[in-house]
């Protein structure tokens, strides 16, 4: 029988930048693909260029690495058979987080984490499944945009307000919002201010 095969854009070992774990290493797998094509994308490069890697290739590309947590994201991870990878991933052995848009309901309950960052279109149910909302924050953004999220937040569940490429009038615009909510978080691009990858 056949093995999987996921269309893999780059794999590579760094800390995450983002969010709760902002400051851990972590390999990155990230997946090719994503339908929505956000203009303000940070990895357009990533919409449609990748190479096709069975489940034994992406076990041993990640094998080199000293460290079990893997973090898949894209492009966009859940265009393609995401829950089967978890499942390879898991038992492997690894610590598995999720990064996605949410726009499409798919089983993620072995994941040990999972950010879900709404653009043009969200899944409720991927709201509810969700460790981390985080919302990219421009200077139009307003209370109102933000506030259509307050009922996913619980115990579980943090919102992360993460400025626009870093810009100063973004991170100003998030510490409006931040201090109007104080139940949500600030999450700046780490990786870019260090600048790694």
């Amino acid at each position: 029988m056949p093995q999987p095969s996921w269309n893999v854009n780059e794999i590579f070992y760094s800390v995450q930048g983002e969010g709760r774990h902002s400051g851990m290493p972590a390999v990155f797998l990230r997946l090719s693909g994503c339908s929505m094509g956000c203009a303000f994308c940070d990895t357009q490069y990533a919409f449609s260029s990748g190479e096709p890697m069975n489940s034994l290739q992406i076990l041993v590309a990640l094998a080199q690495y000293p460290c079990k947590t893997i973090v898949v994201t894209g492009g966009e991870p859940t265009e393609q058979d995401l829950p089967k990878l978890i499942s390879v991933l898991k038992s492997a052995g690894h610590t598995v987080h999720i990064e996605t848009n949410g726009a499409h309901n798919v089983d993620v309950s072995r994941a040990d984490f999972v950010c879900v960052s709404p653009k043009k279109t969200v899944s409720q149910e991927m709201l509810k499944k969700a460790d981390v909302i985080k919302l990219l924050v421009g200077p139009q953004t307003t209370l109102q945009d933000i506030e259509k999220y307050y009922p996913y937040e619980n115990e579980k569940t943090t919102l992360y307000l993460q400025p626009l490429d870093n810009l100063q009038e973004n991170i100003t615009k998030c510490l409006q919002l931040v201090k109007k909510h104080p139940s949500a978080r600030l999450s700046v691009q780490l990786h870019k201010l260090i600048n790694v990858k």
